[in-house]
């Protein structure tokens, strides 16, 4: 036959259509059937719905065209070839994703004996190759995550050993005292008012310490709220050395500081007032008498930077990656003294520069140590530098 009619070759069309349509759903209701099976099972119910299809398609064909028995049989003897070809090649396709399965699958459960995920040797498709490096990144991180939390239950540790500690003097002393007073122990007029001042100011030191476990425990828990608002570096400079100023004249320290003026810094001032000040009167308990704390603010590398310079003489370089750790106290190179808290100070420092996307550092220099603050401008509007000096600062001449 020469040719097809419009009508004929609709009919086939659509009867053909209806076939392969028919085979795509009793497909997809196999593959549903088969899900939880192999990936090598589904791929051969493809293969399979595709040879039916194409079977069912020259029959329709051959039956509407009524081609000659010899050419029926000749299309049908290609299309089984075919067919056989296509599940020959879905057997292989499937035994080559069964097997990197397996390997991915014995990869996987090895990490429970040797510790880590070891990527396959072999060559894997490409999905899987991909999969194996996210399960190398994800056991990656999830290593790196368990080892901070056990550094951070290390340092939980530290802390309550360090509390218990620093909580059970101050209130042996008290109780002392009290019940000295109780039992008509001290009578006189000047001991009497010694044990008060002296209660007065353990109950002082015990206050500060809880106030700083509740800010570290914010900080820990990511509960740590900020009210932003621009801030001249200067002044947040200038209140810290005010609020030190007293303790270090009461030691004999000499302070001294100087900062870049019209720097503004976005931040919350009475967080990161905190942070340094805890800077500051940790270099200044560090620091001997007669000796000099240094507070700068400048403009570094376009970030607002604050450096706290002491005269502690120095940390041992192997204590400086501890030393903003909870509980620290690098005590072969600073003598703690009775004023100490319990090592609270520099971890809230950390805490709370970080939670302003800022940078803090420690490193030693010649007499002591310098604390250095790096955090982000708000705009870079810096005009000049000058002292900060007020009345009442013990200034370095």
């Amino acid at each position: 036959m020469t040719g097809i009619d419009a009508p004929t070759l609709w009919q086939v069309t659509y009867t053909v259509a209806g076939v392969a349509v028919a085979s795509a759903a009793a497909g997809l209701l196999c593959v549903r059937l088969l899900a939880r099976r192999s990936l090598a099972t589904l791929l051969f119910v493809v293969a399979a719905v595709v040879i039916v299809s194409s079977m069912a398609g020259v029959g329709v064909i051959a039956y509407k065209m009524m081609i000659s028995v010899d050419d029926r049989n000749v299309v049908l003897a290609v299309v089984v070839i075919a067919g056989l070809a296509g599940f020959a090649v879905a057997l292989l396709v499937g035994h080559r994703v069964t097997a990197a399965s397996r390997v991915l699958l014995t990869a996987v459960r090895n990490v429970g004996s040797v510790g880590y995920y070891e990527p396959p040797q072999s060559h894997l498709p490409a999905e899987f190759a991909t999969l194996s490096d996210e399960l190398a990144l994800a056991h990656e991180k999830l290593a790196e995550s368990h080892t901070r939390e056990r550094a951070l239950e290390a340092s939980r540790r530290e802390l309550v050993a360090w509390v218990s500690h620093d909580l059970r003097t101050p209130l042996a002393g008290l109780r002392a005292m009290a019940e000295a007073l109780e039992d008509g122990v001290v009578v006189d007029f000047e001991t009497v008012t010694t044990y008060h001042t002296q209660i007065r100011r353990e109950a002082d030191r015990l206050s500060a310490m809880i106030d700083d476990l509740f800010e570290l425990a914010r900080i820990h828990a990511g509960a740590l709220r900020l009210s932003r608002r621009l801030v001249g570096l200067d002044d947040l400079v200038a209140e810290a050395l005010a609020s030190t100023e007293p303790l270090a004249r009461a030691k004999g320290v000499r302070l001294r500081g100087s900062s870049v003026r019209g720097l503004p810094v976005l931040v919350d001032a009475d967080e990161f007032g905190r942070a340094l000040r805890n800077l500051v009167t940790n270099a200044i308990r560090h620091t001997p008498s007669e000796g000099m704390v240094e507070v700068q603010g400048d403009l570094h590398r376009g970030m607002a930077c604050v450096s706290v310079v002491d005269a502690c003489g120095g940390i041992p370089p192997e204590a400086l990656p501890r030393v903003f750790d909870v509980a620290f106290r690098a005590e072969t190179a600073r003598t703690p003294g009775p004023d100490n808290n319990a090592g609270l100070g520099l971890s809230i420092a950390r805490g709370i520069v970080e939670a302003h996307a800022g940078q803090i550092a420690v490193q030693n220099i010649a007499r002591g140590c310098q604390f250095v603050i790096r955090l982000p401008l708000a705009q870079t509007a810096p005009q000049h530098t000058a002292p900060i000096a007020q009345p009442g600062y013990a200034q370095a001449g």
